[in-house]
């Protein structure tokens, strides 16, 4: 009975602990606070600096931000943080799994 436990322990500690994988995921933030022309650049650069992130497009007139990047990385909290911290407070529309 021992050397059965034994075997089983050993096994158990031999094998690769499970792998977690990331998923890239993108992300749709209303950004409201936007009010001129130059607001997107802001609101780009305050998320392309987010770990993770690995594609921004924002759009002035739909007052939007996508966002591709690995939730392994970052989270959509960190995202709209990144944009108020920025002065551009944001709330989540959508977020998918690529």
């Amino acid at each position: 009975m021992k050397s059965a436990f034994l075997v089983l322990a050993c096994a158990l500690l031999s094998s690769p602990p499970a792998t977690v994988y990331a998923t890239t995921r993108t992300a749709t933030l209303s950004v409201p606070g936007m009010t001129c022309a130059a607001c997107p650049i802001t609101v780009k650069k305050a998320l392309s600096r987010v770990d993770g992130v690995q594609q921004v497009s924002v759009n002035y007139e739909a007052k939007e931000a996508t966002i591709t990047f690995d939730d392994a990385k970052t989270t959509v909290s960190a995202l709209t943080k990144a944009t108020a911290d920025a002065g551009y407070p944001a709330t989540a529309k959508e977020a998918a799994a690529k």
